[in-house]
Formats: C-alpha cells, structure tokens, sequence
C-alpha cells in the first residue's frame, strides 16, 4: 500500500449515468433502526449465488442503510430511505444506490482530508500518528460515531461510492467482483 492508492469519496454529478436507475429493483424502508439488518437481508437475497462474500455484501449493505436511517434520516421513522439495487451476473458488478430525507453529507471535503491524511500515515507505517485518525467525528457525531463504515466502504465498493453532488444524500456504490 503507497500513499498514490488513496481513494476519496467522489461528489458525482447529478445526471451521471451511473445514478440511472433503469432496470435496477426498487425498495422503500421507513427509518426504522431496529430494521437494519432485516432491509439489507431483503435486497442481498436477490444477489445470485454466483456473487460471493454475501455476508460482506450484506454488512456493507447494511453500512449504508444505517447511515441513511441514522445520519441522513435521523432515526425519524415516518421518513423513507430509497433503495435501487442490482446483480449484473454477466459483467460480474453490483450496482446500489441509496437516498434519503436528510440534508446530506455536509462535511464530505473534511472526511476527505481526514482519510487521505490516515491513508498517508498508514502507507508509512507511522502507526503512532495514525492513532490521531482512528475516528471521524463532527459536532453532530454521536459517542459511537467513527467514520469506520466509511473507511471500509472505500475499500469494498470498488469501481465506485460516492454522494449526488447536488443533494448529498444520495449514495452510489458500485462494486466489480
């Protein structure tokens, strides 16, 4: 790992292809947080079993859901998170895209510098600084707030994750397996 493999969260335009929705399943989940793990189930059942590491899908699944409900939704029940999702067997990809009620992520530019700056240390082996960035936290955050789904995030959703530009609450994340 060298620092030049440093990826951030991409602020995508709005009318990106990859935000089409065309041919993609559909789902609404109101903000239930109790709920999270059974709304990931739902939509990773319908990968096929050519798609391995369900239980990794299903966490980083469920990753993104709880940010939407959390985060963006503020646990409110009556408001919705909205889910299009797909398995492309054929180009091996997986394809989701998350919206919620909220205001969006505000502060992505300072998650990241943050990350670049952990990513950095890390690539150094300075393990000590490191420890200046093992969590991500704003005025908003709450005690068991982190950033940690978003660092693995970068990692698994490989082709790509990011935020609609103009909104902010409204995730894309693309993996290629």
């Amino acid at each position: 790992m060298v620092a030049e493999d440093y990826k951030e969260i991409m602020l995508i335009d709005d009318n990106d292809p990859r935000f089409s929705t065309e041919g993609m399943y559909y789902k609404e989940f109101p903000s239930l947080y109790n709920q999270i793990r059974a709304f990931a189930l739902f939509i990773v059942q319908k990968a096929p079993d050519t798609f391995k590491e369900v239980n990794l899908l299903e966490q980083q699944v469920s990753e993104i859901v709880k940010n939407a409900i959390k985060h963006g939704n503020r646990c409110v029940p009556s408001k919705k998170i909205k889910v299009w999702y797909s398995f492309n067997v054929k180009d091996k990809e997986i394809h989701l895209i998350v919206q919620d009620e909220g205001e969006g992520f505000k502060d992505l530019e300072k998650w990241n510098h943050f990350f670049k700056q952990r990513y950095e240390a890390f690539a150094e082996g300075d393990f000590e600084k490191m420890l200046e960035f093992a969590s991500f936290r704003t005025d908003k955050s709450e005690e068991d707030d982190g950033g940690n789904a978003l660092f693995a995030a970068v990692e698994y959703w490989n082709l790509a994750y990011g935020f609609c530009k103009s909104t902010r609450n409204k995730v894309l994340a693309i993996r290629k397996f």
